[in-house]
């Protein structure tokens, strides 16, 4: 099957679904910022790398998935919208040949431009994207691996930057990754919680269903506010970062005494949790805007 032949099997809607384009932002800003801030430049690795982590990256971490939770899928009421497509199993094949094909030739590209370091960075990325979801791996079922796991998939674009660009690690830059990393985990702990009765009938274990609703929520909050203080001691620029933390413990608060047979409301926490990327992401580029000026204005 040929990559055009793929698009026109799988549909363009469908496939657009299943690359949730709500998220997309979510790996393509991760990387600008962290290139753009380790370079204070725009070129073509930049160009290239956002493009790559806006779509194709999220075409195939979550196309992917679509593909082989399709049976878990069917009973999950969550799903057939923003949050992921119920795939007709005959476009299956298609999803797979244009999420993957789609990566090609950007990550030949990025290789070709990129030091060894980066080229370490990039493939674990792409692993992390692939086990998650594949047969034989399946790291998304698999207690607290499934959340380390989803917490690479959005801090590795971002420490795929920084390799890019060269960077020679600092106790700022480490800490602002360990930030992250830790928001990651509790954001896919707490993803999980609504999903822990559909998991069960279904025979899916994840981290939320291993330690119940009430430990999952405490342990997210634990990360979100742990993350925050990483940021503040870590130092650097973004030490300020680290009060953003405070809304996303706030959004996952009333639900720490959460019961599994009621675990479905932590929904409402979710839908929150989408919107607060949005508006976290918009103070961010303020605090990046306003470090760059501190730089201009230094020079």
């Amino acid at each position: 099957m040929s990559f055009v032949t793929a698009v026109r099997a799988g549909t363009a809607r469908d496939l657009l679904v299943s690359s949730r384009p709500l998220s997309w932002v979510n790996t393509a800003y991760p990387f600008a910022a962290a290139y753009f801030l380790a370079t204070d430049r725009v070129d073509w690795r930049l160009i290239v790398g956002t493009a790559f982590f806006l779509v194709p990256y999220n075409a195939a971490m979550y196309g992917t998935n679509d593909v082989f939770d399709y049976e878990s899928d069917l009973r999950n009421p969550r799903k057939g919208g923003v949050e992921g497509a119920v795939l007709d199993p005959a476009k299956h094949a298609a999803m797979l040949w244009f999420s993957w094909g789609s990566c090609a030739p950007f990550v030949v590209a990025l290789v070709a431009g990129g030091p060894p370091a980066s080229w370490a960075v990039l493939a674990l990325s792409l692993f992390a994207v692939a086990a998650y979801s594949v047969p034989g791996l399946r790291f998304k079922e698999r207690p607290v691996l499934d959340s380390l796991t989803s917490s690479t998939h959005f801090v590795s674009p971002a420490a795929y930057g920084l390799a890019l660009a060269g960077w020679q690690p600092s106790a700022p830059g480490v800490g602002a990754l360990g930030a992250f990393f830790l928001w990651g985990v509790a954001s896919h702990a707490f993803g999980a919680v609504q999903d822990i009765v559909p998991d069960r009938d279904a025979g899916i274990a994840s981290s939320a269903t291993l330690f119940g609703a009430r430990a999952t929520v405490r342990l997210a909050l634990v990360c979100y506010l742990g993350a925050g203080v990483l940021l503040l001691v870590a130092g650097g620029d973004a030490r300020w970062a680290g009060l953003l933390a405070l809304p996303y413990a706030a959004n996952v608060a009333p639900f720490a005494a959460l019961d599994d047979a009621r675990s479905a409301r932590a929904r409402a926490g979710w839908r929150r949790f989408l919107w607060l990327n949005y508006l976290t992401g918009f103070a961010v580029t303020l605090l990046l805007i306003a470090v760059e000026f501190g730089r201009e204005v230094g020079r």
